[in-house]
């Protein structure tokens, strides 16, 4: 699989590629140590902390983003507003707003911590695997968005009913299900009983 800027490394200031490394975490979300990020999700992948953003606007709509085609893990497919992986001894909640900046171009106005879930997810398309320990987070997006399109191919803002119809129809990530199950409680807690999450 060839490396790209997007998945192994980044730029630092002297203009050489710096590897992007994970934490790695036991079953209790303990830090045990760091791996390089491609290399953790190597079959059969290892444990690392991830987190999950799940934003909304004032109608209750969840913010859903299509990850752009040129990412090495699962490409072209729809997902939460935000994910991915803190630097090794950066808080997930900094992590999680830094992100979704990076990403978006928007900075939650409200972001709250909506506790964590544990899942092992192969990805058969790329041969990857999503072994993470993920923080999940609920907030809202209040302001206009500027996605990256090395990032973010396409944005949404979906009701749970149109939710369920763009899910039964297009690729959603493998992860996708579980840490919205699991952030469920706190986004019904955010947007209300009416908006039926």
């Amino acid at each position: 699989m060839p490396t790209t800027p997007a998945t192994a490394a980044h730029s630092s200031s002297n203009g050489t590629a710096e590897v992007i490394m994970l934490e790695l975490v036991d079953e209790d979300g303990t830090t045990i140590g760091t791996a390089e990020k491609l290399a953790a999700h190597q079959p059969p992948g290892q444990l690392h902390r991830a987190f999950s953003v799940f934003l909304f606007d004032e109608q209750g709509r969840l913010l859903l983003q299509r990850r752009a085609l040129g990412k090495y893990h699962s490409p072209g497919v729809w997902s939460n507003t935000c994910c991915g992986h803190p630097y090794p001894g950066e808080a997930p909640f900094a992590a999680a707003a830094r992100r979704t900046y990076e990403e978006l171009g928007v900075s939650p106005s409200l972001l709250a911590e909506a506790g964590t879930v544990r899942y092992n997810h192969p990805d058969p398309a790329s041969g990857l695997v999503e072994q993470e320990f993920n923080h999940l987070f609920v907030g809202m997006a209040q302001d206009r968005l500027d996605p990256d399109p090395k990032e973010v191919g396409e944005t949404a803002f979906v009701t749970a009913e149109e939710l369920a119809e763009r899910h039964a129809r297009s690729p959603f990530s493998a992860w996708f299900m579980t840490v919205l199950d699991a952030a469920r409680p706190a986004i019904r807690e955010l947007t209300g009983p009416s908006a039926g999450w």
